[in-house]
């Protein structure tokens, strides 16, 4: 007997490589307008999903200001409050974080616990003036008080959903974000 057919995850692109283009260019340009920005802005990537967009917005903050911001990659797994743990390459933050304005930096906001724990890494470094966030994605379904500063899109999901956001470092054709609804598909 066999058994039947489990549908593949339903999938459907929610941004192009030109509206990403897009959001990003919007972004940088609101990192910059305030006066707090003028001192000199730090991103931090958190490895993997943020790493690329970090430095996006840092090649656009540069054309848009005139002065490369300080980048920097964060490894949370010591930070996390779960037990999912990832094979990530370490922390890389070579400027100090002391009286500079930080920006913590991802691909998508979820239910805030990734952040969180950023904040535990970035404060670890020392006292930053300010610490904003800045994701592609804000898919709402949050678990903590955390709210983005800099969004390139607010895509409300349900918890069966997954986003996915395949962005490179420099601007790419294959650059896109999609959902899957995960509710038929196998477990």
């Amino acid at each position: 007997m066999t058994s039947p057919a489990i549908p593949a995850a339903r999938r459907r692109t929610l941004m192009s490589s030109e509206e990403i283009e897009r959001a990003i260019a919007r972004m940088a340009h609101q990192m910059v307008e305030p006066e707090e920005a003028q001192g000199g802005l730090i991103l931090i990537g958190i490895r993997r999903g943020g790493e690329s967009l970090a430095r996006r917005l840092a090649t656009k903050v540069a054309e848009i200001s005139g002065v490369d911001p300080g980048l920097g990659f964060l490894n949370i797994n010591l930070y996390r409050d779960d037990d999912v743990t990832h094979e990530l390459p370490e922390s890389d933050i070579r400027h100090d974080v002391r009286g500079r304005t930080v920006v913590i930096v991802d691909d998508v906001l979820y239910t805030g616990r990734t952040v969180r724990s950023s904040l535990d890494a970035v404060t670890d470094l020392g006292r930053p003036k300010a610490i904003r966030l800045a994701v592609l994605i804000d898919r709402g379904q949050r678990e903590l008080p955390i709210q983005p500063d800099y969004v390139g899109r607010v895509i409300p999901t349900s918890r069966r959903e997954r986003i996915d956001v395949t962005l490179a470092p420099q601007p790419s054709p294959s650059d896109d974000v999609s959902v899957a609804d995960w509710e038929h598909a196998p477990q």
